[in-house]
Parts: C-alpha cells; structure tokens; sequence
C-alpha cells in the first residue's frame, strides 16, 4: 500500500468511526482510531464504558466492524488495541 493510498484509507476508516461514535456514546462509550496496518487491519481503542463493557467484543465485532467494512469493503477487520 503506497502513503497515498494509505493516507486514502485512513480517512475512509475515521470518517466511518465518526459515524459509529455517536451510538457508542449514546451508552457512556467512545472509540479511538489508533492505526492501519499493511495488512488492512484497523486498531480500535474502545474507550469509556465500552472498555469495560461485557459486550464490548460484541459490539465491536458485530456493530462497529461491520459498519466499517461495509462503507470500505477492503478493510479485513476491526480490533481492540486493549484486551477486554
């Protein structure tokens, strides 16, 4: 993945977080962009209630990621920086 290309993506991924995020702190949680990998991987911190909410792998998985990869189809996950 060249810089611009990269530059390009991250973009994507923080204009979908900004998306999510209102729903996440709609319950007391937040989410961070941290980084894109090579490999198109996103690295999330789930901040707030959501880093210590049971269901957080959940919403992550389910909500968040799924949210993500549908507006950029390219992405191949979603992951928590901190363990649950």
């Amino acid at each position: 993945m060249t810089t611009e290309e990269r530059k390009i993506l991250e973009s994507k991924v923080k204009e979908a977080i900004e998306q999510i995020r209102p729903y996440l702190q709609e319950d007391g949680g937040d989410i961070a962009f941290v980084s894109l990998t090579d490999d198109k991987i996103v690295n999330v911190e789930l901040q707030g209630h959501c880093g210590s909410c049971p269901y957080a792998m959940m919403t992550l998985k389910e909500n968040v990621e799924l949210a993500i990869k549908d507006a950029i189809p390219e992405i191949v996950s979603v992951e928590n920086i901190k363990p649950l």
